[in-house]
């Protein structure tokens, strides 16, 4: 049994805390919303006062917050808190340059750490199959894979400081990216008189295979699990999509990287989000290419 911090219980973190918690971990929560807090505690949690006082008899600390800044602060004020050699696991997807000074912060005090973002949703999270993309050191790797373990279907080590996030928004173009030319298939398969099986029929099993289209279908009917059919409801919401398409465009900038699809990519989410359909599935997002939300 290990004893884990775990610092951010939303819809991602408290589903990943109570699968430690089911492994046999010993797991203290923090959060900033109380309700966060009460679910953390039905699924077995202990309920620290404050961000410090969760870290202080750790072996280990989860964090899995919004972006990059709250990273950082959190770490800047947990991190002197924590007892020397703490291993320190963030599973937030944020730029790789707040990665890298968090990455820092944590060994300016004696610890070890792992960038951890992760692939597969709240599903994922619930089922224990998430997909981590991890970057650190060897040993921080070696130490953090059991504890990733529980909550895992896959655990990839991509590298140093900061590539487990680069791995993760380079996945994440890819996805929406390809989530945007399934749903433009549909829709002019729609005005070509196609039917959404058909196309899926063919599409599925020859060149156009892809996981936007195999397992999360964006129209309903040829996928019975996918958020199509459950009135888009996330899922992995849009505007999560868009934040991750922005990462990765400010990456590819900082790099000199060229990526003209992902920007066109970023545009169509931005346009999605600001019409109201930051709250759906990304997948939704085919009700856009169809005029259906102005």
């Amino acid at each position: 049994m290990t004893t884990i911090a775990f610092i951010g219980l939303g819809n991602m973190g408290n589903p990943m805390a109570a699968n430690l918690v089911k492994a046999g971990h010993c797991v203290t929560g923090f959060d900033l919303m109380a309700e966060n807090l009460a679910t953390a505690r039905e699924h077995g949690l202990s309920i620290a006062a404050d961000a410090r006082e969760a870290v202080k008899d750790a072996d280990v600390v989860v964090t899995m917050l919004p972006a990059g800044k709250h990273v950082v602060a959190v770490y800047e004020e947990i991190a002197p808190a924590a007892r020397p050699g703490t291993l320190f696991i963030d599973s937030s997807t944020i730029d790789v340059e707040s990665a890298r000074k968090a990455h820092a912060l944590v060994a300016d005090h004696g610890h070890v750490s792992v960038d951890a973002p992760v692939s597969g949703g709240t599903g994922g999270a619930a089922a224990g199959t998430l997909t981590f993309m991890c970057g650190g050191a060897e040993g921080a790797f070696t130490r953090a894979e059991p504890i990733l373990q529980p909550m895992a279907g896959r655990i990839v080590h991509c590298g140093g400081a900061g590539a487990g996030q680069a791995a993760k928004i380079c996945n994440n173009m890819i996805l929406g990216i390809s989530m945007i030319g399934v749903a433009e298939a549909f829709v002019l398969g729609e005005k070509l008189g196609l039917s959404h099986q058909a196309l899926f029929d063919v599409a599925s099993t020859s060149s156009g295979q892809c996981w936007s289209l195999t397992t999360y279908c964006p129209v309903p009917g040829p996928v019975p699990t996918s958020p199509a059919n459950n009135g888009y409801k996330p899922g992995f919401a849009a505007a999560l999509m868009l934040k991750d398409l922005k990462l990765a465009q400010e990456a590819a900038q900082g790099a000199g990287a060229p990526t003209p699809l992902g920007a066109e990519a970023a545009q169509l989410y931005a346009l999605f989000n600001a019409q109201g359909g930051g709250g759906t599935d990304f997948s939704g997002i085919v009700e856009f290419l169809r005029g259906k939300i102005a």
